[in-house]
């Protein structure tokens, strides 16, 4: 039997440098620039993330700008108004219980259902504790319906 965490160590672990890369040729203005114009075309943070690694081959933002990516959105006013880790589990939610008003009988389904809203109540809980969501703001299925048709809307924009 084996003794201590059952859970292995191999991934890959980040450098721990925080200054910026030798072969990086955006300053850190166009990086910003890059990432306001990503941001205006209806991209989520996590993408605007990935976009900036695979084509401009800019590692980590934090180590660039000594900002991330949503602190940036947030300076210029184009951060989402709702958390985009909230938003997708809103938006999983919304897909199971449309799937299971047209399978009833699906009790897979529902206990997956059961488990999503209950992990959107914890971060709702979190994210008041943090002063990101307002005190009175609450989790309604049929709100994060109408939320989930529509894009991340900036905060200037949901005002």
């Amino acid at each position: 039997m084996r003794k201590g965490k059952e859970k292995g160590k191999s991934h890959s672990t980040r450098p721990p440098t925080l200054v910026s890369p030798k072969w990086l040729q955006y300053t850190p203005e166009e990086i910003e620039s890059i990432i306001i114009e990503l941001a205006k075309k209806g991209y989520p943070p996590s993408m605007i993330g990935v976009i900036l690694r695979d084509q401009y081959g800019v590692p980590l933002t934090k180590a660039v700008l000594n900002a991330k990516v949503t602190e940036i959105l947030r300076k210029y006013n184009l951060a989402p108004a709702i958390p985009e880790d909230l938003y997708n589990l809103m938006k999983k939610a919304v897909n199971l219980r449309r799937h299971l008003s047209e399978h009833p009988k699906d009790k897979h389904s529902l206990r997956g259902l059961i488990s999503v809203e209950s992990k959107i109540h914890r971060l709702v809980k979190y994210y008041k504790r943090v002063g990101k969501l307002p005190q009175d703001w609450k989790y309604d299925p049929e709100e994060a319906k109408i939320l989930v048709q529509r894009p991340l809307i900036p905060y200037s924009e949901s005002k």
